[in-house]
């Protein structure tokens, strides 16, 4: 059985040092032809074989109190033949198309410009892919949809913000969607009823979905991903499981 989600007993229990997590408003309802496809809150180090990765031992099982989460502690020893994302995670048995995501995700490095988390989507291989940048600021490299084509990231959003307030500590609720027949990409951040970012792409299709940073640290827990297609079971070939216990 799953275990509830932990958000709310880590909001409260921050004062005592725990991490802290914001209310977030009610989101849209996720439309009525999705189903939930797949489901990982951490309970056990084993959820880690569940994914496969750029680098194996830059991933841990993070367990803090009754906190467990997955965890990005280091930099990968990772680098794509094009100008995109160190640090990789990816649901390593199932590709989706149309999808909505939700996850909590908290980012743990040093505040600056770049601070950041991404999320990774319509993954074909390690240089043809869709990515999420969120970051603290803006511009051409940081705080975007990105598409990975062969070539040095080149952001595809027509509509963005600012950037996001990570903070210290602090766990945050995130939302990607995905609609494949025209192309839109939606980005939630905190607030699951405003998009922080949305753009429209068809380079690629159905792909695997995935978690990390560009070259940060953070953790990621409570992945929920609906679908309105059937399972398409896909082993990812070019990454290593994630560490067995």
């Amino acid at each position: 059985m799953p275990r509830p989600l932990h958000a709310l007993g880590l909001a409260l229990s921050f004062a005592c040092g725990a991490a802290e997590t914001p209310s977030t408003p009610a989101a849209a309802p996720v439309p009525s032809e999705f189903r939930l496809a797949y489901e990982q809150h951490f309970d056990t180090a084993a959820a880690l074989r569940g994914f496969a990765m750029s680098d194996t031992n830059a991933w841990e099982f993070a367990a803090d109190g009754q906190s467990f989460a997955l965890e990005l502690a280091r930099q990968s020893k990772y680098q794509a033949s094009v100008r995109s994302p160190f640090n990789i995670a990816l649901i390593a048995d199932q590709i989706f198309g149309d999808f909505v995501l939700e996850a909590d995700l908290v980012q743990t490095g040093k505040e600056y410009g770049h601070r950041d988390m991404c999320l990774f989507f319509g993954f074909q291989d390690p240089t043809h892919f869709y990515y999420v940048h969120l970051a603290t600021a803006a511009d051409d490299h940081a705080h975007n949809i990105f598409i990975v084509n062969g070539a040095p990231r080149t952001k595809i959003a027509r509509e963005t913000t600012k950037g996001v307030n990570w903070g210290l500590g602090i766990w945050h609720k995130v939302r990607l969607e995905r609609r494949l027949a025209d192309g839109s990409v939606r980005v939630y951040f905190d607030d699951l009823t405003q998009p922080v970012m949305v753009a429209e792409d068809k380079t690629f299709g159905a792909g695997w979905i995935g978690f990390g940073s560009f070259d940060d640290t953070g953790k990621v827990d409570n992945i929920r991903i609906w679908s309105s297609t059937e399972p398409d079971p896909r082993p990812v070939i070019f990454f290593a499981r994630g560490a067995r216990p």
